[in-house]
């Protein structure tokens, strides 16, 4: 057994010398094919188990079976390192460490927020405050003190999105009009954006849940042509300084005089043609429709207790998804919400 033990010895350290010696995966091959092979060097000192005495002979098994697996260990630790080797080495010679990395890609603001954030800073910049409120309101701030009567259409089932008997998601973001004007004495200049919910089938021109950006402005001596210079302002700040504004005769409960609000199409710049053709984004009228503004109504001063003779206000709302429609030329609103990287890639 001692004999067998030194032969066993000798094996493993010449084994261990001639794998630290190899240098590739053939020389690391011909140290196993040497050593653990069917006619290796581990196999020549099994063979002398049979010559020791039967009560050893398991121990020597044993032994040499330990042996043995340490060796194999050691091969495939050579085995990793030499594949370590290869890859750095294969690594130095196809990549520039000092050239630029891949750019990767970014995300982008989506074009509504843009325009919700767009709008707002041209308002800031005019002294306006920006206000946030509810999703969810009373029908007294979303209608009875907007001067909505009790049966006008939107207040129906199938008009706007009821919680409860006095609760429904708002329609539009005038309520903070409301809010605003009960905390505050006149002048008030505020403009809230936020989203708002209405019962609309889905369309290319309307949504369920849109987005609405309203502005309100109350003083003495406040009147119809500075509302109009306002969204003049607003729609050049949006569509470009070539943008002019019309408006046209219309009725709301919360605004008299009103007014619809339409812009120069950006696509044929208000001429109503492209080529010899009439123009598809605005078929031809020239005008694109943004929203309704007018007057704030003395009913509604009166109900948040300003002096409708002595104060005078104008009010407008237009809808953030119908503005992206006009700035970037987008044919169906619902593209807005559909989340598409190369669609939003394109308007970033």
């Amino acid at each position: 057994m001692t004999e067998l033990a030194s032969k066993l010895d000798d094996v493993t350290q010449r084994f261990a010398a001639a794998v630290d010696r190899a240098n590739d995966e053939q020389a690391l091959e011909s140290v196993r094919v040497a050593y653990l092979g069917r006619n290796g060097e581990v196999t020549a000192v099994r063979r002398a188990i049979g010559a020791l005495p039967p009560g050893e002979r398991p121990e020597a098994g044993r032994v040499i079976n330990d042996a043995v697996a340490a060796m194999e260990r050691r091969l495939q630790a050579a085995h990793g390192e030499l594949e370590s080797r290869a890859f750095d080495a294969e690594l130095a010679a196809s990549i520039d460490v000092t050239f630029p990395s891949i750019r990767r890609p970014a995300g982008s603001i989506h074009p509504v927020r843009r325009i919700i954030e767009e709008s707002c800073a041209y308002f800031v910049r005019h002294g306006f405050a920006v206000v946030v409120g509810p999703e969810a309101e009373p029908d007294y701030y979303t209608f009875d003190a907007l001067n909505i009567p009790s049966d006008h259409p939107a207040r129906e089932g199938f008009d706007s999105f009821w919680i409860s008997d006095t609760l429904l998601l708002r329609p539009h973001t005038s309520p903070m009009q409301i809010r605003t004007m009960q905390q505050h004495r006149p002048p008030i200049a505020i403009v809230a954006p936020g989203k708002c919910f209405r019962r609309d089938a889905v369309d290319a021109r309307h949504l369920f849940q849109f987005h609405q950006v309203e502005g309100l402005l109350v003083a003495e001596g406040i009147n119809f042509g500075h509302l109009k210079g306002m969204l003049t302002g607003l729609c050049r700040e949006l569509f470009g300084a070539q943008q002019n504004v019309r408006f046209r005769p219309s009725y709301f409960p919360f605004t008299e005089p009103s007014a619809e609000v339409d812009t120069t199409c950006p696509k044929c710049k208000g001429t109503g043609l492209l080529g010899s053709q009439s123009c598809n984004m605005c078929g031809g009228s020239a005008w694109i429709e943004l929203g309704g503004a007018g007057m704030v109504h003395p009913s509604v001063l009166t109900e948040v207790g300003y002096d409708p003779d002595r104060y005078s206000g104008w009010a407008f709302g237009f809808g953030v998804e119908r503005l992206g429609l006009t700035r970037y030329e987008v044919d169906d609103i619902r593209r807005f919400t559909k989340s598409d990287p190369n669609f939003l890639a394109q308007l970033s």
